[in-house]
């Protein structure tokens, strides 16, 4: 099959499009013909070399953790996938023309939904959903969620609202009319200390972005509330003991992802789709990720 093979780490230009040994499908385990892969942060992180203490790429080796295809073989012991079934997931090894997934960590694609789209959900629909479970916010409280513009912010302030939370989403200053399309019932610019300053004490904050934003947000948090995040805590964490913050790691759930890819095909959610690249241009898809290409962008194969 043809891949993306990674011989050593580097910029995008060590992502090279070579043939590498088709994968066999195992016990437990099925074999999917890939349609498109969507392009991670993650992706880039270990292309570079920056996850490497605890995701390291065995050279030479294949990258990608999204993907939407066809099923054409299943190993033994599987039962609840077959032939021809349209399948999307959170995997190992997605930059490449087939990917042996395990059934476990497998969803059918919703009808009606895209089968190369449905690639972009995966991974970002999960993490925000789980994002803003972490909250713990009930009906009626109030929430900030930051970096709402992206996608994985985009689906926390979907899940909240279905959780009947009141949505305060957190964005750049040159992001403010595209992000009414979140469905947040307010937006506050964080770019904008004054904008911050005039927040009133929230129930928690969902965070995607980290960085000064988040030292600046935790102390918009009520005390007993929660900071939850799936980036670094605030380095100013100690300073409001009150707050409970939570690292988020997002982790596979087949009812999960189908419900939120059902939400995308409705209309509910939306994931703004900015670029396709053919999968032999993951060199040039991933370096317009990292300059911040806005919308998911997908490796089409």
């Amino acid at each position: 099959m043809k891949a993306i093979v990674v011989h050593q780490y580097g910029g995008p230009e060590v992502l090279k499009y070579e043939e590498y040994a088709d994968p066999v499908a195992g016990a437990g385990e099925v074999l999917v013909r890939v349609a498109a892969a969507s392009v991670n942060p993650i992706d880039y992180k270990r292309r570079a070399g920056l996850t490497k203490d605890f995701y390291p790429i065995k050279f030479p080796g294949l990258i990608g953790v999204d993907l939407a295809g066809t099923v054409i073989k299943v190993g033994p012991d599987v039962e609840e996938f077959e032939y021809g079934d349209r399948v999307f997931a959170m995997a190992d090894n997605t930059y490449a023309e087939l990917c042996v997934v395990k059934a476990a960590v497998l969803a059918d694609i919703p009808e009606g939904l895209d089968l190369v789209d449905a690639a972009a959900l995966p991974l970002v629909t999960v993490t925000g959903n789980q994002l803003a479970s972490a909250t713990g916010v009930k009906a009626g409280q109030t929430v900030v969620v930051a970096g709402a513009q992206g996608n994985v912010g985009r689906s926390a302030v979907f899940t909240l609202k279905q959780l009947g939370a009141r949505v305060i989403a957190g964005v750049l200053k040159r992001q403010m009319e595209e992000a009414k399309s979140t469905g947040a019932d307010q937006l506050v610019a964080t770019d904008d200390d004054r904008a911050i300053a005039s927040l009133p004490l929230v129930d928690a904050v969902a965070d995607t972005v980290g960085r000064q934003t988040a030292e600046a947000l935790i102390a918009k948090v009520k005390p007993g509330g929660i900071y939850a995040a799936v980036v670094e805590p605030p380095k100013n964490a100690a300073q409001y003991p009150a707050v409970r913050v939570v690292h988020v790691s997002s982790h596979f759930d087949r009812g999960t992802l189908q419900f939120m890819a059902e939400a995308v095909r409705d209309g509910k959610l939306i994931i703004p789709i900015g670029q396709k690249f053919p999968l032999s241009e993951a060199a040039e898809a991933q370096a317009a990720a990292e300059k911040g290409a806005g919308g998911k962008i997908l490796l089409v194969v």
